[in-house]
């Protein structure tokens, strides 16, 4: 007979208590501890079997290391982000808000594969698909459906069906017969997952599981479930704009530098091959308080525009508001301003944005962010042929970044015709036609520009 636990799992970080409590230790919520009962199958029950009695121990010397033939998505940002594709036996998680487009873009790739996949729905029906494949446009008779939930069905599925690739939208909806708890419980959750990473590994069918965010931006859960993958893939973008951006937070197989930027259209979401094109607006005027900045993605190179407003604060308080930037990174900038510039933006309001709806950690955008915030504050126009990369200092240097010669390439190809780059970086070997100028301070900057 099966025997029964009871346990108190945190709601929101999946830590474990053996009784009751008000606030979480882990993560500090409160009313966030909820009670579980574990029911654990006995050996007789269904179930997959975690280990085969025939492993044994072997010499690292003695194995047989082979290379593995990826699978290739046919989509260009997919597998940049993937690091060239689909590794068999691999479990990718992909998280995102709702309706940012995860199943379109799955149901996109999946649809462009020549490979035999079963798409599991837990969400919606079999017709909603339908509908969303009709529009999609796509191969349709090498991908099958199945609306379920319960894992052993999906796994008696799975033995008759036999698929290349296996797509679970989403693991929050999935239960199992092994746990006596609701659909989208810390334990369901982690048993659901283990059950389909130990198929994976064993049948070598790569699986792509679809997961919901909670409130804080992470993939709701326990925090263990992005352990146990392979990959850990983040899909984000404002719904106001068109964009969206695939990124890596955990790749065994790649890197995590990389990133792919969608326009999201009505008949699904476009690659875009140019993003420079895209992240920069094509106003011909020259405008106060816009800077272009030379950024790198991983081995891509990015020209993103830069929009600054400073102004006469209102209030009592002056605002520090930023859109797809840190705000930490700006008052740190800003107090170097006023610090090593002489310039006094303590009473002014600071607004600043980076175009398109993306995200950017990349320190070389602080000399673009410094010089957008000067040529708002002085009402002074910077000429539009003219792109910044680097990161600055506390003392106010201007230090050198890395992969300098990608940034200038991408500037000299985007029609630009000067970069101002430190004066630390090392000599550019490739012959550019681009004016490449160098500067110590940001005193230096100020000269320069203004």
């Amino acid at each position: 007979m099966a025997k029964t636990k009871i346990a108190f799992y945190c709601q929101n970080c999946g830590a474990s208590y053996p009784k009751w409590q008000g606030k979480c230790n882990a993560c500090g919520e409160w009313n966030t501890i909820a009670e579980e009962v574990i029911e654990k199958s006995s050996p007789g029950s269904p179930g997959i079997s975690r280990a085969s009695s025939k492993n044994s121990a072997q010499k690292i010397n003695q194995i047989d290391l082979k290379e593995e033939t990826r699978i290739s998505t046919r989509d260009n940002e997919l597998d940049r982000v993937l690091g060239n594709g689909i590794v068999p036996g691999s479990v990718i998680l992909l998280g995102g808000e709702p309706g940012i487009g995860k199943s379109t873009l799955m149901l996109q790739m999946v649809m462009q594969l020549d490979k035999k996949t079963l798409y599991i729905s837990g969400e919606e029906s079999l017709q909603q698909i339908k509908l969303r494949a009709d529009r999609i446009e796509g191969k349709q008779d090498t991908t099958y459906l199945l609306a379920a939930t319960n894992t052993q069905k999906i796994l008696h599925q799975l033995e008759n069906e036999k698929p290349d690739l296996l797509i679970i939208d989403s693991i929050q909806t999935l239960h199992t017969d092994r746990i006596d708890s609701s659909p989208g419980s810390i334990s369901q959750i982690r048993e659901c997952a283990s059950e389909l990473i130990d198929l994976a590994k064993h049948a070598q069918t790569p699986v792509i599981l679809i997961g919901h965010i909670n409130k804080q931006g992470s993939i709701a859960g326990p925090k263990v479930l992005e352990h146990m993958v392979d990959a850990v893939l983040q899909f984000e973008g404002d719904r106001n704009h068109a964009y969206r951006i695939l990124r890596a937070q955990k790749n065994r197989f790649g890197s995590t530098h990389e990133l792919g930027i969608y326009e999201m259209e009505v008949n699904g979401l476009r690659p875009v091959s140019n993003p420079s094109d895209i992240l920069m607006s094509k106003v011909d005027v020259n405008l106060s308080g816009t800077a272009i900045a030379a950024s790198v993605e991983g081995m891509r190179p990015l020209l993103i525009e830069i929009q600054a407003l400073v102004s006469s604060a209102v209030y009592g308080t002056p605002q520090r508001t930023t859109t797809g930037y840190s705000t930490k990174r700006l008052n740190m900038l800003l107090a170097v301003l006023e610090k090593r510039a002489g310039f006094k933006l303590a009473a002014k309001d600071v607004f600043l944005n980076i175009t398109g709806g993306i995200h950017v950690d990349d320190p070389a955008l602080d000399l673009a962010v410094v010089a957008s915030i000067l040529s708002s504050s002085e009402n002074v126009p910077i000429d539009r042929k003219t792109c910044l990369a680097a990161e600055i200092g506390l003392a106010g240097e201007v230090r050198p970044v890395q992969r300098v010669q990608l940034r200038i390439a991408e500037a000299e190809k985007m029609g630009f015709d000067s970069i101002i780059i430190s004066q630390q970086t090392e000599k550019v070997t490739s012959p550019t036609k681009i004016q490449v100028k160098r500067i110590q301070t940001i005193n230096e900057l100020v000269d320069l520009l203004f």
